[in-house]
C-alpha cells in the first residue's frame, strides 16, 4: 500500500516504498479514543468538590459542607466525597445519591452536631446509618429506645433457634387454610410452653423436685408432641409464656398480619400414671383482609 500526503508523494518503487503498517505509524492521524482507551491512556484526575456541597438524594435537596460529609473517615459518605470516586450530578449541578432522602436530614444532623432522631424515627434512621456505614451513629442509636429494648428481646428469642421458622409456619398454615376455605380468616392451634417437662402441680405436688431425678428411660415416658399446628418451647429464662406470646404477635403485626389469640385450655394428654401434659394451648386467628 502506498500512502500519499498533501506535500509528499511516495514512489511506487518497491525498494523505496514503506509497508502499510510503517506508513500508518508515521502518517496516520490518531483516531478519537474510546472511553476505555481514554481510561487506560489518561487516568481520571481526582474529582474536586466545592466547600459547600449541593446534594440531590433521591429527589430531595440538601446543602452541607464538604467537611460534614467527611466527618468520619470510615463511612460511605466520606469515601464517596473523598475524590477517589466519581459522583454524578443532576441537571442543576447537584451531586446525586440514588437513595431515598426521607431520613437523610437526620444523617446530616448527626454529622453536623451529633443530634439524634426522635424515637419514632430511630428504626428508619438506623437502617440509613447502616447503608452509609456510619458506625458512631449506629452505636448511639443502639443505646436508646426502641433499639436498646430490641437487643434485649432478641437475646431472649435467641434461646429458641427455630423461632423464625415457626413464625413462617404460622403464616403458611393460616394462608393455606384461608385459601382452601375461601375465607377472610384462618384459625390454628399454637402451644407455648416454658418448661421442658409437663407441669402437673395438682396431680403431683412434688413433680418439680422429682423432675431432675428421673433416669433417661423414665424421661422418655414424658416425651410427646401436643396435637397443635405449631409449638414454641421450652426455654430457660425469666421471661415467661406471655412474654413470648407478645413477641409472636408483635413480629406478625410488623409484617402487616392481623392476629388475635386466646388460651383455649391445656394439652391434657395422659402420659403415665397420674401425669398429664399441662402445656397451654392458644388459638390464633389470622385475618387476611
Amino acid at each position: 500500500m502506498v500512502v500519499v500526503t498533501g506535500q509528499n508523494k511516495v514512489s511506487g518503487n518497491p525498494d523505496d516504498a514503506m509497508s502499510s503498517s510503517d506508513a500508518e505509524d508515521d502518517f496516520q492521524e490518531p483516531a478519537t479514543p474510546t472511553a476505555t482507551q481514554a481510561g487506560q491512556a489518561l487516568p481520571l484526575l481526582p474529582q474536586q468538590f466545592p466547600e459547600v456541597v449541593p446534594l440531590n438524594v433521591g429527589g430531595m435537596y440538601f446543602t452541607t459542607r464538604l467537611s460534614t460529609l467527611r466527618r468520619y473517615e470510615d463511612t460511605m459518605l466520606a469515601a464517596m466525597f473523598s475524590g477517589r470516586h466519581y459522583i454524578p450530578t443532576d441537571a442543576e449541578g447537584r451531586y446525586f445519591i440514588d437513595r431515598d432522602g426521607t431520613y437523610f436530614g437526620d444523617i446530616l444532623n448527626f454529622l453536623r452536631s451529633g443530634d439524634l432522631p426522635s424515637r419514632e424515627r430511630v428504626r428508619a434512621v438506623y437502617k440509613e446509618a447502616q447503608y452509609y456505614s456510619i458506625g458512631p451513629l449506629l452505636d448511639n442509636l443502639e443505646d436508646i429506645q426502641p433499639l436498646k429494648g430490641e437487643k434485649v428481646r432478641q437475646a431472649f428469642l435467641g434461646l429458641m433457634p427455630y423461632y423464625k421458622d415457626h413464625l413462617e409456619r404460622i403464616v403458611e398454615i393460616a394462608k393455606l387454610r384461608a385459601m382452601q376455605r375461601k375465607a377472610r380468616f384462618a384459625k390454628l392451634k399454637v402451644c407455648v410452653f416454658k418448661e421442658e417437662m409437663p407441669i402437673t402441680p395438682y396431680e403431683c405436688p412434688h413433680f418439680n423436685s422429682l423432675r431432675f431425678e428421673r433416669s433417661e428411660s423414665e424421661t422418655k415416658l414424658f416425651e410427646h408432641h401436643c396435637e397443635v399446628d405449631v409449638s414454641f418451647g421450652p426455654w430457660e429464662a425469666v421471661a415467661d409464656v406471655y412474654d413470648l406470646l407478645h413477641c409472636i404477635v408483635t413480629d406478625l403485626s410488623d409484617r402487616g398480619i392481623t392476629v388475635d389469640h386466646q388460651c383455649i385450655g391445656v394439652c391434657d394428654k395422659h402420659l403415665i400414671n397420674h401425669y398429664y401434659c399441662k402445656r397451654p394451648i392458644y388459638e390464633f386467628k389470622i385475618t387476611w383482609w
